[in-house]
């Protein structure tokens, strides 16, 4: 039997089944002793699970590292909210028992989390859940799972990997990781990409199908388990994961190093992250910088704005890993399918064309005076921090948040505070009206950063979440790919440099295309950076011109698909 999945950390796992079933939390005989009891011993199970995960979150940073620990210490962050806190606490005065206050309140945060429209959002839900199951666990005097003692060659099976699960988890031991939940920003996504072990999610039925010591195949590329292969099947499976190792293995030398195309022009390789604890392991990946910081992360999962001081902090750490090199910090880009409710953003017909990222900033100068305040200061300690404008669409809206710039460095040097005096202002070019008049916002912006992932959507009408319009969301589009080129001619025209965050960057067809039409940076994933510069580095100009112009002649997707397979599959 072939199960299927979401293919969320690629190679290929083969071994025998271990399940994690959960026995359930059952608090329906615990008797309430008064406001004042269950209010205490919901403090003692409070400072047992901040311990806990504290020594947690020091094992897994020394094991997977600061991507995998900031999930445990944000549980800790999470459980001493004064507002959670005071909900709980208002539960207990109504008459609840701890237990059922804990789970009443975090069950009402994660259905909050699960409604969003954001995959990274939805996947916060699990967190609350871990937390929950975890402080509960310590109210009822139950155990956690402990997976430190598995077997060699174990594929973990589970309904919900969780950050606590995974605690001590020995990586040489485990072939391969499936769920019957999670999505790419997951707990058990991001454990298994930075673990590099295969791993498959979101399986229905996972649960029901499996049982412990089944022989399985994972196939984290494709989405597929295989449970009880056939020795034909088994046999297929290992030819695979020889093929895989051995790619692996060949991308070591990729790691590190200059990123050169074929004819020594050397072009900068940057990571896309979406923390500040993602930096340092984007560094150890080979990241010569980064191209796109996220920092929607400071806003979300918390009941209020984070002020100027947490966030210089946020963006110095990132900056830290990265010594002078550039960092390129985008604003904050809430809305579309990043709501962030205590900023109290009216639901809209059309998020995605409604007031978000740079429009919302600019109508809320005090919240956006505050980050860029922050930005202006990090800078002075990192000056390769860069400042980029997320939705831009009209000139207007650069002048404006330079305006605001100039303002807020103003204001520090009245108040005496340390601060950059001149930090670059990039413009992202995601939105149709950006790349046609990308020649006047040339004019004023110190840099361009493409974001494919938008730019396909909004060029070709298609949401890139709709299954139903998705073959016309890839940016091999020939519209798509006209617009590309103007961007990087009038970039270069203009002298600024020209990069690239979507994911497109990192697509080897894209590659030659884009080295022709002469990006200066390609920034993507940490995991895609040693495959990204190999992948230049087997391009010379006349091969990458050759594809350019077999793509710009075809007429439609598919026949640039064709044309770009048929030229990388001449590639060394």
């Amino acid at each position: 039997m072939t199960l299927y999945g979401l293919g969320a950390s690629a190679g290929v796992g083969i071994g025998r089944i271990v399940c994690v079933r959960e026995e359930p939390l059952d608090y329906t005989g615990a008797v309430y002793a008064g406001a004042q009891a269950e209010k205490q011993r919901l403090q003692q199970a409070a400072v047992q699970f901040c311990a806990q995960t504290q020594a947690m979150a020091a094992r897994v940073r020394e094991q997977a590292g600061e991507s995998e620990a900031a999930i445990l210490d944000g549980q800790v962050e999470m459980l001493n909210d004064p507002v959670l806190r005071a909900q709980i606490d208002e539960a207990i005065d109504a008459g609840a028992v701890a237990e059922a206050a804990v789970d009443s309140v975090c069950t009402m945060y994660a259905g909050v989390f699960d409604g969003l429209d954001d995959e990274l959002m939805r996947q916060r839900a699990a967190d609350v859940r871990d937390l929950c199951a975890r402080l509960l666990g310590l109210l009822l005097g139950r155990a956690s799972v402990d997976l430190g003692a598995l077997p060699a060659g174990t594929v973990l099976a589970a309904r919900e990997l969780t950050p606590s699960m995974t605690v001590g988890l020995d990586s040489a031991h485990v072939a391969a990781i499936v769920t019957e939940t999670g999505g790419p920003a997951s707990h058990a996504a991001i454990l298994a990409r930075a673990l590099e072990l295969p791993a498959v999610l979101s399986v229905p039925g996972l649960m029901d199908a499996v049982q412990d010591g089944m022989a399985a195949a994972v196939d984290g590329g494709e989405g597929e388990v295989a449970l009880a292969p056939d020795e034909a099947a088994e046999a297929a499976y290992r030819a695979k994961r020889a093929a895989w190792l051995r790619e692996k293995d060949a991308l070591k030398a990729y790691r590190a190093g200059p990123t050169l195309d074929a004819d020594g022009r050397q072009v900068k390789l940057y990571a896309n992250i979406g923390r500040p604890d993602e930096a340092a392991a984007a560094a150890a990946a080979g990241a010569e910088g980064v191209g796109l910081l996220r920092t929607e992360f400071l806003f979300m999962d918390r009941l209020c704005a984070p002020g100027e001081d947490e966030q210089c902090a946020a963006y110095c750490r990132a900056a830290q890993a990265f010594g002078a090199r550039e960092v390129i910090v985008r604003t904050l880009d809430a809305g579309g399918d990043k709501p962030v409710d205590y900023l109290h953003m009216p639901k809209e017909e059309n998020p995605f064309l409604g007031h978000r990222a740079i429009r919302y900033c600019l109508d809320e100068p005090a919240l956006f005076k505050t980050q860029l305040r922050a930005l202006l200061r990090a800078a002075a300690r990192h000056p390769g921090i860069r400042i980029m404008l997320p939705m831009v669409t009209c000139l207007d809206e650069v002048r404006a948040a330079r305006a605001l710039l100039k303002a807020c460095a103003q204001e520090l040097d009245a108040e005496g505070v340390p601060h950059a005096a001149d930090v670059p202002l990039g413009v992202m070019i995601e939105t149709p009206s950006a790349a046609l008049i990308a020649d006047l916002l040339a004019r004023e912006a110190d840099f361009f950063s493409i974001g494919t992932n938008d730019l396909t959507q909004y060029v070709m009408a298609a949401d890139r979440g709709n299954a139903q319009v998705q073959r016309l969301y890839t940016p091999l589009q020939p519209g798509v790919l006209r617009c590309i080129r103007g961007v990087i001619e009038a970039g270069r025209a203009a002298r600024i440099p020209v990069g690239m965050c979507g994911e497109a960057a990192a697509d080897p067809r894209m590659i030659p295309l884009l080295l022709h039409f002469g990006l200066d940076e390609f920034s993507v994933n940490a995991a895609s950076i040693p495959a990204t510069r190999r992948a230049i580095a087997q391009w010379d100009g006349a091969k990458a011109a050759q594809a350019a112009e077999a793509a710009l002649r075809c007429a439609t997707a598919d026949e640039v698909a064709r044309a770009l397979d048929a030229l990388c599959a001449q590639r060394p």
